[in-house]
């Protein structure tokens, strides 16, 4: 009796150890498993960053600040030309004409202010950011007084489809404007300025032709007309500065000034907080859109 109970321990303690010899093959599998799944995706992090990296052909900080903050100079030839692309743009809304609007799309200013102030931001250079955000607002109310003052002599009054094509942004505006602004800085900080690129940008963000008709709509009364063109000419604006300054912080654009952690924690919420709230009415309108179609 007191054998077989001997025996039915024993079998009780082999199958235990067997168990537990068990269950430390299965930890061990599971972490050689483990092991070379963080190898793979280590790898694929690796390949992706080597793939998409947009540091290795980058101009030397000191060329990129050169290029644009030049490129964000408002006075000289910049407001000649801002003069020159007012005319154009506001001609080529009033007449119908694409390719007239795009001429003036082509050799607008506006968005060298842009990619200053972003660049101000991330290098922490508070005069930068205030001197080009000055700078931007004489630009944006230069082009309203001129262009107000073309569509109040001109003597077609008719909104043409050009006109009423920029009052009426979407999500897809955002998104334009962000892969946009994302084009336009990387094509400005290469080591070989790449040119080719910066026309398709000045082409699809589109700045000059919605502020041209905020000019139509208060030369004619058109408020509603006015506030969809500005809220267009808003979110081109805000996102392609979004998106040129999250790619200057990848690229570690040096700070002028110590910032502490608290402080770009408290930068990086206000970002979110206004991209939320100047996003959320495209959104709403882009949904509008969609349900009234599926009526």
């Amino acid at each position: 009796m007191e054998s077989d109970k001997e025996k039915r321990q024993q079998e009780i303690e082999e199958v235990k150890n067997l168990a537990r010899i068990r269950q430390a093959e299965l930890r061990q599998k599971e972490e050689e498993q483990a092991g070379r799944f963080r190898q793979y995706h280590e790898k694929f992090r690796t390949t992706l960053r080597r793939i998409f990296s947009i540091s290795g052909d980058a101009a030397g900080h000191d060329e990129i600040r050169d290029r644009l903050l030049s490129g964000g100079q408002v006075t000289g030839t910049n407001l000649v030309i801002l003069m020159c692309a007012i005319v154009i743009a506001s001609t080529g809304l009033n007449t119908g004409s694409t390719a007239v609007i795009i001429g003036a799309m082509l050799i607008s200013p506006l968005m060298g202010s842009i990619l200053a102030m972003a660049y101000g931001t991330i290098s922490a250079d508070i005069y930068v950011v205030r001197h080009h955000a000055t700078g931007f607002l004489f630009q944006i109310l230069t082009s309203l007084v001129f262009a107000t003052l073309y569509f109040l002599l001109s003597p077609i009054k008719e909104p043409t489809d050009e006109i009423l094509a920029r009052v009426n942004p979407t999500i897809y505006d955002i998104l334009i404007a962000i892969a946009g602004g994302i084009a336009g800085i990387i094509g400005q900080t290469r080591s070989e300025k790449s040119n080719n690129i910066i026309p398709g940008v000045a082409i699809a963000t589109a700045l000059m032709p919605p502020l041209c008709v905020c000019g139509y709509s208060i030369a004619n009364g058109q408020w509603r007309m006015l506030l969809g063109a500005g809220y267009l000419f808003l979110v081109n604006t805000y996102f392609i500065y979004l998106s040129a300054a999250i790619v200057l912080s990848i690229l570690n654009i040096p700070k002028v000034r110590d910032v502490t952690d608290k402080q770009w924690k408290r930068l990086r919420r206000s970002m979110v907080r206004n991209t939320i709230l100047i996003a959320l009415p495209s959104i709403l309108l882009a949904i509008l859109a969609i349900h009234v179609y599926n009526l």
